[in-house]
């Protein structure tokens, strides 16, 4: 069970980028939460993930040298879906349709992507503790860092921010 939610049924094991490939699974999943139960279904579903992943995570790596195995992609899903809880929290809000907030899921994906390779500060902090909190928290901060990037460039878009 637990290399099932690590890998998210498999997707995990897809080459070449499985970490891309984890986080563009995400994008339907977070879709599906979203028309479900808005913003506060995907909130939940972060947290409620986040601990299944790191349990996963934990059992997966246990014994092993390599703290962070590609295949594992959980924490991909995790951190996109923060990346992309502003924009179900503005589509909520607006009583728009999420799809029509395309330019935000792109930017969400992109900048979470981002983060996520260049691993800035403290991404790469946690990154670096080497234990299974650590392969979830590196997403978890990147997912915050591009949320607020995109935060930032709605606002800017929006001439809120000028």
């Amino acid at each position: 069970m637990s290399k099932i939610i690590a890998t998210v049924l498999g997707v995990g094991y897809l080459r070449p980028a499985p970490g891309t490939w984890g986080s563009l699974a995400a994008l339907p999943l977070f879709w599906v939460l979203h028309v479900l139960g808005g913003f506060w279904l995907a909130l939940l579903a972060v947290v409620a993930v986040f601990a299944l992943g790191w349990w996963a995570t934990e059992r997966e790596i246990a014994g092993k040298a390599d703290h962070d195995p590609s295949e594992i992609v959980i924490d991909e899903v995790v951190g996109q879906w923060i990346a992309l809880l502003p924009i179900s929290f503005g589509a909520g809000m607006m009583g728009a349709e999420i799809t029509r907030l395309w330019p935000g899921w792109v930017a969400g994906f992109l900048l979470f992507r981002l983060f996520d390779i260049w691993k800035p500060w403290f991404v790469g902090w946690a990154d670096r503790r080497g234990d299974a909190l650590g392969v979830m928290l590196d997403d978890v901060i990147a997912g915050l860092f591009a949320a607020l990037v995109a935060i930032v460039m709605a606002g800017v878009a929006h001439g809120l921010l000028m």
